[in-house]
């Protein structure tokens, strides 16, 4: 499955590149033509090359795409799962992720099938107030509880901390508040919905997750 992340700090895509503001999936630049060139004239060759040098990999490969007029080019091979894409991405997994890992170990792997809500998901970045550059932490983190009484609504910890009882900000990126919907519309309100509960001081995030194609054509594959 396919999701498109926001690198960059503020809406429009401005600003400093951050680890990702937001991400949706599936990713809205990517088509069945564009699945086969990248199978064809990038997985295959990756595949060809590990069976080449007799390398045996049992793992995750997440690549960084970037759409252009000739199709997907590489940007980045990770051997791990990607952030923030991974949290738009399992949601929509309705298949239990550890045995896929353990089938990956034990190389059957080829013999499991997946199954998938084709419903969309945005999962939308709360960051502190001047991430990625300096950024305070400690602050206190409000408002969880109600937002995830929300339909169809997670919300992922990332820099966040256990403090004399209060859960507080730790660090950058802080959570990511992920929804599915029937649409990536109806996602994207679910989600903001969930945003617009939770505080802490100097919470900062973006706006205009999954509103637009963007500009910046990356996409990342899972």
């Amino acid at each position: 499955e396919s999701a498109r992340d926001h690198k960059r700090a503020f809406d429009g895509d401005v600003g400093p590149n951050t680890g990702g503001m937001g991400a949706f999936s599936p990713a809205n630049n990517w088509n069945s033509k564009q699945q086969l060139q990248f199978e064809e004239k990038i997985m295959r060759p990756v595949l060809h090359g590990l069976l080449a040098e007799r390398i045996t990999f049992r793992g995750l490969l997440y690549p960084g795409l970037m759409i252009t007029e000739d199709g997907a080019r590489v940007l980045e091979f990770n051997c791990r799962f990607g952030d923030p894409e991974t949290q738009a991405i399992l949601p929509r997994m309705k298949s239990d992720l550890l045995p896929l890992l353990e089938a990956t170990i034990d190389e059957r792997v080829g013999n499991c099938s997946i199954e998938w809500d084709h419903r969309p998901a945005v999962s939308v970045v709360l960051a502190s107030g001047g991430y990625p550059n300096k950024y305070e932490t400690g602050k206190i983190i409000s408002g969880l509880d109600e937002a995830v009484k929300l339909e169809d609504v997670q919300i992922f910890h990332a820099g966040t901390s256990w403090v004399r009882g209060e859960l507080v900000t730790a660090g950058g990126r802080v959570l990511a508040v992920t929804a599915l919907g029937s649409t990536i519309e109806g996602a994207r309100a679910r989600a903001y919905d969930a945003v617009s509960r939770i505080h802490f001081e100097n919470c900062h995030y973006r706006r205009d997750v999954a509103l637009t194609a963007g500009t910046d054509n990356i996409g990342k594959l899972l």
